[in-house]
């Protein structure tokens, strides 16, 4: 298919995604009440509604529809073959579907072991009294004691370790140009150069002024605090998503974080979302599943043990982790997913595909740690189902990339690669050091990539990165984090000989001040939280000033040499 009759082929998908939205249907509406109007002359009709479409806002809505369309399919020819299409490569594919045997046969084995079945509808009674809790589900929770996590990071750190690619091998073995890599990923994965991460991130250079950081530059933190929060209600104002991204990309005013987010995604909560959440909640009361039981283990071993989040237990419980697994919307990721979803049957007709339904509804089995995706979203939203759908997106959208085996360029893989090529080129004693003690950098770094450094770093933090995740519409800048953090670690890190003392040396208690130019200390931070980056004492997050400070000069196009 050439160039012209893809770009024919994804107007008529573009077309027909927008006559089968809403968003069509309230456009149709508008246009017939402005024909109606007896200001409007039949010989000016068509410029009397399209004037009038355009001054009620319905030029920019159209707009950012398109904008959105474009950001989530790309112009790419049909392929006839799905597998292909969502994993071109055979033996990411083979190792996926082999790490889902595994994940299904540990939640089969817990099943048998505990005679707990998948799913069972409530009595009447239990449906009453867990409507009556609804606000205090973490209060009188089910009998944990012998719920355990069906994988955790480490688990998948061995698989992504694990891939190999045959061929790759084959012209190791035959003497060829091929080389093996230092780090533990031993398969050639497409990840961005250093330039091109310089021209991406352009706007994180060290002369460009960040919020939520304190770096010394010639307009004062607060003076320029100030003028972005001016200057995001001009943005909220025009209601326009590109706009927004753009914004973003020096970070969001807190006051502001909210409603812009819910711009770049595209997300405007209608009687029909409420509608929608509504009907979840009540598969919630009817229908008991295990998963239910893995996510408040999850909860209990993640969130409740932060000092950051451990308030919002009820809140995870009843806002998202529960009506998120019965969200059959959710399957839509799997289009362009080298996963597939779980299938179980119905009790006598295994094996008979007339019987098969997805367990969970929503496809995704949780693993340890799966909370924390929702965690920092409870400090932005404070209305449920807001919450509820800018998770799904964000999901729907980045997470789901960050536990699924892919050649994509966003996908865990990916990542992980580009952080140990980024962490060769800028420290590449440091990466050597590492290597001879038996540390390999990205065996302490993946938990923190796994979930995008939620519960690693303090909330405030969390939610500036986040930040430019949204901006940047990328998930690279969380390996360009983790380089920063070891480049900041250095000189403790060549001090020590063992990977305990590795793990504990990117766990700082202490940072001194002098690092930010700033005459307070820095407050101590417990070990037990693992947190990676210290606070300050006025609460400033300092992430971004750290990543741009040991690793973007070295991306930053004002950079010489």
């Amino acid at each position: 298919m050439s160039k012209d009759q893809q770009g024919e082929q994804f107007m008529v998908d573009l077309l027909q995604h927008l006559r089968s939205s809403m968003l069509y249907t309230d456009l149709y509406t508008a246009a017939q009440e402005e024909a109606s109007k007896p200001s409007i002359k039949i010989t000016e009709l068509r410029k009397g509604v399209l004037s009038g479409l355009v001054n009620g806002g319905w030029d920019r809505k159209l707009q950012n529809a398109i904008y959105y369309y474009m950001q989530t399919h790309s112009c790419q020819p049909h392929q006839s073959d799905s597998e292909h299409h969502k994993e071109p490569l055979v033996y990411i594919r083979k190792a996926q579907q082999n790490w889902e045997k595994k994940i299904l046969k540990s939640l089969n084995s817990m099943c048998t072991e505990l005679n707990i079945p998948l799913a069972k509808k409530r009595l009447e009674q239990e449906q009453k009294d867990m409507l009556s809790r609804w606000t205090e589900l973490g209060t009188d929770g089910p009998d944990l004691s012998q719920i355990r996590p069906v994988y955790a990071p480490k688990d998948f750190l061995e698989v992504v370790t694990g891939l190999q690619n045959l061929n790759y091998e084959n012209a190791l073995t035959s003497g060829s140009n091929f080389h093996n890599f230092w780090g533990v990923i031993q398969v050639p994965v497409k990840v961005k150069s250093i330039d091109q991460l310089r021209l991406q991130y352009s706007e994180m250079a060290v002369n460009q002024c960040q919020i939520g950081v304190d770096d010394v530059s010639d307009i004062s933190a607060d003076l320029f605090d100030v003028e972005q929060t001016r200057l995001s209600n001009k943005v909220l104002a025009a209601k326009h998503a590109p706009t927004a991204q753009e914004y973003a990309k020096k970070g969001c005013p807190t006051s502001a974080r909210g409603e812009l987010w819910c711009q770049i995604m595209g997300i405007e909560v209608t009687d029909v979302d409420i509608l929608y959440y509504g009907q979840l909640k009540t598969s919630v009361i009817q229908h008991d599943l295990l998963v239910d039981n893995l996510l408040y283990k999850d909860v209990k071993l993640t969130a409740t043990n932060d000092d950051h989040y451990f308030v919002f237990e009820d809140f995870l419980y009843q806002v998202v982790l529960l009506p998120f697994s019965r969200d059959t919307v959710v399957l839509k990721h799997f289009e362009h997913n080298s996963t597939t979803p779980p299938k179980s049957y119905i009790r006598g007709k295994l094996g008979v595909e007339e019987f098969a339904v997805v367990y969970p509804p929503n496809g995704v089995i949780p693993f340890h740690g799966f909370a924390m995706y929702v965690a920092p979203l409870c400090y932005v939203y404070k209305d449920v189902v807001t919450l509820y759908y800018v998770f799904r997106h964000m999901y729907m959208h980045y997470f789901y990339r960050l536990h699924s085996l892919s050649s994509h360029p966003q996908g865990i893989v990916a990542l992980s690669s580009l952080f140990e090529r980024l962490l060769q080129m800028s420290e590449p004693e440091l990466f050597q050091h590492l290597v001879r003690i038996g540390c390999q950098p990205l065996k302490i770094a993946f938990k923190w990539l796994m979930r995008a450094f939620s519960g690693f770093l303090a909330s405030d933090q969390v939610l500036l990165l986040w930040d430019r995740i949204l901006a940047f519409d990328s998930l690279e800048i969380l390996s360009v984090l983790c380089v920063a953090i070891f480049c900041f670690r250095k000189t403790n890190l060549m001090k020590v000989t063992t990977f305990s003392a590795a793990e504990v040396s990117v766990r700082p208690q202490y940072t001194p001040s002098s690092y930010l130019g700033r005459d307070e200390p820095l407050c101590d931070v417990d070990l037990g939280l693992l947190p990676l980056l210290d606070v300050q004492q006025a609460g400033k997050a300092m992430i971004i000033g750290r990543l741009r400070s040991h690793v973007l000069p070295s991306l930053s196009v004002y950079h010489i040499g």
